[in-house]
């Protein structure tokens, strides 16, 4: 882990302190949180000028392991030749996952489900044995809900050793509302926001390109569909004669009205609210699993460079172990899945070997999308989307952390046209660059207005200089690969690097049509 900090976490830290050592920083994944908590601790311990108790809570055994990493290499830069590995060991304690060190340790980490039952009433003892206190709450958004505000138990017993407790939320996604106000009320109000589009700008993530990618149902599946929305406009109407205010509500609150609704012990509003919820299921569903995004995915990854780690997100656990079959065929053992029917060991085994690269292609469901160590990939493929804006962002987050050798991501978001599904992935994600494509899963072919016309106007010119048809040939399969990649954009200089150490002739032409697109 780097220990030189960008601006932002400087300026962040400087907002901290103005704020006496308290608030929440919503930060984009990838962009340095760890980092900029780790600093934080060990600057307030300097200005203390005592040691501080420092507790890190975090959602999962996976994350608690992952600031146990982070931190010992911190330290190990901090305690240069002052403190043996051993020592440097004594020093961090971890709790739950399996994991049991006394909570005497200088930083202790804590998986949530254990430091609801112990984590207050430790805080408590230390400080009224006058000692400093930081809690350093990661993924802080899971903890304003049930069981989890346990550990801000002791906050209305420590009014005289308030300025002995010091706090810190960090979060890629903030919640709003009564949320908000509640995390504000135990960690300190929202004191930094740091996005996406600030951390492209800033260079502390990986640019990244996103490709829309509009499919369309097949026959049947526009059938179903219709005829789903129909039965679903009939039950709607019927309710809002009885519930007009459900007309002004949002999508999460309608539904969570609807919930309500369908225990209501008037029977015929129950079931209508049921069913209205059972439809509204199923047409999800059926807009998930719709056959076009599996053909798209296999296209899409034919296409895309061969060295690209990729991580696609399914939503459904059937489609990616049926996507993972076609895969595997395709390129044997170079696949890996992780969900949750695939058991901890072999979700563990699948992240491992991705991260050293024995496989190459990782398909995985919502299990992944917080709180999981995931390895460095530079390509993610939305097979079938979520609503949710959190998961949207945690899944960028997976794919834009800066790496050696990484100067660009790619994220390809698949949507179907005629659906109520969102035609765009973030749309507050400026700073990227967007592609709006189309896929022909009768053609098994893509579809890229602004690269289609420049790609015609390039072979026109190779039929103009009378290359025979072998050449042509090869000049229409680099172009095929390269509609759905942003190389032709590329600069020319970093165009010319690829051609040199191409190692195929394939390889070659294909950047030497890229070069000869940019023209």
């Amino acid at each position: 882990m780097s220990r030189e900090l960008y601006d932002w976490q400087e300026e962040c830290l400087d907002k901290w302190f103005a704020n006496n050592g308290r608030g929440m920083v919503q930060a984009v994944t990838g962009s340095g949180k760890t980092l900029l908590a780790l600093t934080a601790a060990s600057r307030l311990e300097k200005r203390l000028e005592q040691k501080l108790r420092i507790k890190i809570v975090v959602p999962t055994g996976a994350l608690m392991r992952q600031w146990n990493r982070d931190l010992t290499e911190f330290l190990s830069h901090t305690h240069t030749d002052k403190i043996s590995s051993l020592e440097l060991r004594g020093e961090i304690g971890m709790r739950g996952g399996g994991a049991r060190c006394e909570s005497i340790r200088h930083y202790m980490i804590y998986v949530i489900n254990s430091a609801r039952y112990e984590l207050a009433r430790q805080i408590l003892s230390e400080l009224r044995c006058g000692e400093m206190v930081l809690l350093i709450a990661d993924e802080c958004h899971h903890y304003a809900s049930g069981q989890n505000q346990l550990i801000f138990e002791f906050l209305p017993y420590i009014e005289q050793w308030k300025n002995h407790f010091f706090s810190l939320g960090l979060s890629a996604t903030l919640p709003t509302g009564q949320t908000q106000q509640y995390l504000s009320s135990v960690l300190g109000r929202k004191i930094y926001h740091y996005g996406i589009a600030q951390a492209s700008q800033g260079s502390t993530i990986c640019p990244c390109d996103i490709y829309h990618i509009s499919l369309a149902f097949q026959t049947d599946e526009r059938e179903d569909y219709e005829d789903l929305s129909e039965q679903m406009r009939i039950v709607y109407g019927k309710l809002l004669k009885v519930f007009p205010y459900l007309n002004i509500l949002g999508k999460k609150e309608l539904f969570e009205q609807l919930r309500s609704l369908s225990g209501n012990p008037n029977p015929r509003i129950a079931k209508m609210a049921a069913l209205y919820m059972n439809l509204s299921y199923k047409r999800k569903s059926l807009v998930c699993l719709a056959a076009s995004r599996t053909s798209c995915v296999l296209e899409l990854i034919k296409r895309l460079n061969t060295n690209d780690k990729i991580i696609i997100f399914s939503e459904r656990i059937k489609q990616a172990d049926d996507l993972y079959r076609f895969l595997n065929a395709c390129y044997p053992e170079r696949i890996g899945r992780y969900h949750s029917k695939m058991g901890e060991q072999a979700n563990k085994n699948a992240l491992e070997r991705f991260r050293n690269g024995s496989i190459r292609i990782l398909i995985a469901c919502k299990a992944i999308d917080e709180g999981i160590d995931v390895p460095d990939a530079s390509v993610g493929i939305i097979m079938s989307g979520t609503s949710t804006q959190r998961q949207r962002i945690q899944r960028l987050g997976r794919i834009v952390r800066k790496n050696n050798g990484k100067n660009l991501a790619s994220l390809y978001y698949l949507h179907i046209e005629e659906s109520s599904e969102d035609s765009c992935y973030l749309p507050d994600s400026k700073g990227n660059r967007l592609f709006e494509l189309t896929y022909d899963p009768q053609m098994h072919d893509f579809y890229n207005p602004a690269y289609d016309t420049n790609a015609a106007l390039f072979l026109d010119k190779l039929q103009q200089m009378r290359f025979d048809s072998d050449k042509l040939e090869e000049a229409r399969r680099c172009l095929r690969l390269g509609c759905v990649r942003s190389d032709w954009l590329l600069e020319p200089d970093y165009i010319d690097a690829q051609i040199k150490k191409a190692r195929y002739a394939s390889e070659k032409n294909y950047w030497v049509c890229m070069k000869e697109m940019k023209r």
